[in-house]
C-alpha cells in the first residue's frame, strides 16, 4: 500500500473502489467457462453461461456452491482445486479492458485515492496486479479471503477505516449486483459497468449513480462528475 494522494478539492468522492473482474480486467468469459468445467469433473451438471457468470464476484467457494447446486459438500474441495487448475490454465489469457490504463493513470492525478475490493483471493489479485504491472496504481486493496465475500460490506468499511473516510466520500464501481449491493450495503454510492458479467437492468433497483457502457463512457463519466 502507498500513501494516498491529496484529495481533489471539490470532490465529495475521497477514494473509489474498483470491482476487478469484469470491471478492470476482461475475464469474465474465462471464468465463466472455467466454472463450468469444474463443475463437469467433479460429476456435476454443466451450469449455463447465465448461472456461472452470475457467481462472478462472489468468494470462490460460494461462488461455485451457487453456481453448482447439485454437486455435494464433500466435493467443494476438489471443486475448488478443479476451477484453480482450469483457471490458472487460462489466466495469461486475461487482459485488462481497453482504456483501463489511461483512465486509472488519469484518476490518480486527480488526486484520487483507489483501491480494489474484488472476489478474488489475495493470491489471485497479487498475481494480477503483477502479470500487468498495476502494483503502484492502487493504495490498498480486498479480497474475499481476506474479509468477507460480497454483498457483505466488510471490505468497503475496511477502506474507509483504512483511509478515516465516510461511506458518502467512497466510490464502488463494478460489473454485478453483488458489487452494487456491497455498496449499498455499506451506505456508499455506486456506479455500474454493463459490459461485465450482470445485465444492466438488474442494476436499476440497487440506484447506481450511473451505468457505463464502456470504458471510455465510464472515464468520461469520472471527468464530467468528480
Amino acid at each position: 500500500m502507498s500513501d494516498p494522494t491529496p484529495r481533489p478539492p471539490g470532490s465529495r468522492i475521497a477514494l473509489i473502489a474498483f470491482d476487478w473482474d469484469g470491471t478492470l480486467f476482461d475475464s469474465t468469459a474465462i471464468i465463466t467457462r472455467c466454472i463450468q468445467q469444474a463443475v463437469v469433473d467433479v460429476g456435476g451438471r454443466r451450469p449455463t453461461d447465465e448461472a456461472a457468470s452470475y457467481v462472478i464476484g462472489m468468494g470462490l467457494m460460494q461462488a461455485l456452491a451457487h453456481a453448482a447446486p447439485d454437486v455435494p459438500q464433500e466435493k467443494y474441495p476438489e471443486l475448488g482445486a478443479r476451477y484453480r487448475y482450469h483457471y490458472m490454465v487460462h489466466q495469461e489469457d486475461i487482459s485488462l479492458f481497453d482504456g483501463v490504463l489511461p483512465m486509472l493513470q488519469r484518476l490518480r492525478e486527480r488526486g484520487f485515492t483507489l483501491a480494489v475490493a474484488t472476489g478474488k483471493s489475495r493470491k489471485g489479485l497479487d498475481h494480477a496486479l503483477q502479470a500487468v504491472e498495476l502494483q503502484g496504481l492502487f493504495h490498498s486493496s480486498r479480497t474475499a479471503d481476506q474479509t468477507a465475500g460480497k454483498p457483505d460490506p466488510l471490505m468497503l468499511q475496511e477502506l474507509m477505516e483504512e483511509f478515516d473516510l465516510t461511506p458518502e466520500q467512497v466510490l464502488m464501481v463494478g460489473d454485478t449486483t453483488h458489487d452494487l449491493q456491497m455498496a449499498l450495503n455499506a451506505g456508499c454510492p455506486s456506479v455500474g459497468v454493463s459490459y461485465g458479467a450482470h445485465e444492466p437492468e438488474a442494476f436499476v433497483a440497487l440506484k447506481p449513480l450511473h451505468v457505463a457502457h464502456a470504458v471510455a463512457e465510464l472515464h468520461q463519466w469520472f471527468e464530467d462528475h468528480l
